[in-house]
């Protein structure tokens, strides 16, 4: 009986709580509404939840700059330069070879020996004037037999011609018969005939021997002399006898490069400088050009002619021929090392901004002139680009970049020329 008396005996920690310990209200306080503990349950929820926050987003923040410092490391720095913008008028100076105006070889037609010379290298000489005399003896020969045959032909012929006047004459008398008549009519004309054939024979021999004096075509000057006095003689042998040449005007040809062929028109002027003259100009003008590009060097070949009254200048120098050109297109002048070699095509790397920074975009591009350290861009640069100087070879299109320093592209001094 007393088991059962401790066993009904409520134990503290079984009796049943009250509306306020089960809200997590102290015993002795005053019982909860249903509303007031929806209430405290919410604040308690906020509370929970701004706990929550507190703890995340700092996290969300440290996470997000370590990706901004990641992309930022990860972008390749970068020096940019704008481009220099070239002039449109420039001097170009290209290399040049010098020529005389009239340039002569003088070779033999005839057989014989050399018996006389006049005239030596470095010697003026007027046109017409007698530079030498070739001995003949068996041209001279066979002249006079070729005057003699022709003096038989003609005696030959106008027998015939006698003969077959006479007969024709008589034929009307009917004293000689028609075929004797034919027969002489025809000996005169086949006499007649060789007396022609004499006659040119004659003709070839004078002018074989009008070919033992050999005359200057034109004024100029002795620049060779290959043969002397004695020496065998062969027509068409090849054997240079002089070479005469007119300097009192040269010719200068040069090879004008593609881009430039336009401006390349006759009436152009153009100064010639040597390096024996130093400080020393000589001009000249273009007077007309081969209206062809050579598909080897992808040049136009044009003539300047230049005065040379004086004699300073020699045909066979080398010369540098400075000359102006004009173009419709202004170029940009960047450094060669801004160049990217690619399958693409050639390309440069500029910076422009993007929605998060400066990023690269690269930009083809058509050359101008090169002069081995900077370039002329014909087109696709402006003076606001901002080149990159020295690219990565990893670089790509739309990539963020990190821009250390900018400038100004330093113009070479020999930029706007060409040799």
């Amino acid at each position: 009986m007393g088991e059962n008396q401790e066993m009904n005996q409520e134990r503290p920690d079984q009796r049943p709580q009250t509306e306020n310990e089960a809200h997590g209200v102290p015993p002795d306080a005053p019982p909860l509404s249903g509303r007031a503990a929806v209430l405290f349950i919410a604040v308690l929820l906020l509370v929970a939840v701004v706990v929550a926050v507190a703890g995340i987003v700092p996290r969300v923040r440290a996470r997000s700059k370590l990706k901004d410092q990641t992309d930022a490391l990860a972008a390749p720095d970068v020096i940019v330069q704008a481009p220099v913008q070239g002039k449109i008028g420039q001097e170009i100076i290209l290399p040049a070879n010098v020529y005389a105006y009239s340039d002569a070889t003088l070779y033999a037609r005839t057989d014989g020996y050399l018996s006389k010379w006049y005239f030596d290298i470095g010697a003026h000489v007027r046109q017409g004037q007698l530079l030498a005399i070739i001995a003949t003896p068996e041209v001279d020969k066979q002249l006079l037999q070729a005057r003699a045959d022709l003096s038989t032909a003609e005696a030959t012929a106008g027998l015939a011609s006698t003969n077959s006047t006479r007969y024709q004459g008589l034929l009307t008398q009917n004293a000689v018969s028609k075929q004797d008549t034919d027969t002489f009519v025809s000996q005169a004309a086949s006499t007649s005939s060789a007396v022609k054939s004499a006659q040119a024979n004659v003709q070839r021999l004078e002018q074989l021997q009008s070919f033992e004096k050999i005359y200057a075509p034109f004024n100029g000057v002795i620049t060779a002399r290959g043969v002397d006095v004695g020496q065998l003689i062969n027509a068409g042998s090849g054997t240079e006898m002089f070479r005469i040449s007119s300097l009192n005007v040269l010719r200068v040809y040069v090879n004008v490069p593609q881009v430039y062929s336009q401006a390349a028109v006759p009436g152009t002027t153009a100064q010639l400088t040597l390096t024996e003259f130093p400080g020393q100009t000589f001009n000249g003008k273009l007077v007309r050009n081969a209206r062809a590009i050579d598909p080897a060097s992808r040049t136009l070949l044009v003539e300047i002619d230049v005065e040379n009254r004086d004699g300073k200048l020699m045909p066979g120098a080398y010369a540098q021929v400075h000359m102006a050109v004009h173009s419709a297109v202004v170029p940009m002048i960047i450094p060669v090392s801004a160049l990217i070699f690619r399958s693409d095509g050639l390309q440069v790397g500029t910076v422009v901004k993007g929605p998060n920074g400066d990023q690269a975009k690269l930009v083809p591009v058509v050359l101008g002139e090169d002069d081995g350290s900077t370039v002329e861009v014909n087109n696709g640069l402006n003076t606001d680009s901002r080149v990159i100087q020295n690219p990565p070879d990893s670089l790509i299109d739309g990539e963020p970049v990190h821009v250390v320093e900018s400038g100004k592209t330093e113009q070479h001094p020999s930029n706007g020329s060409s040799s």
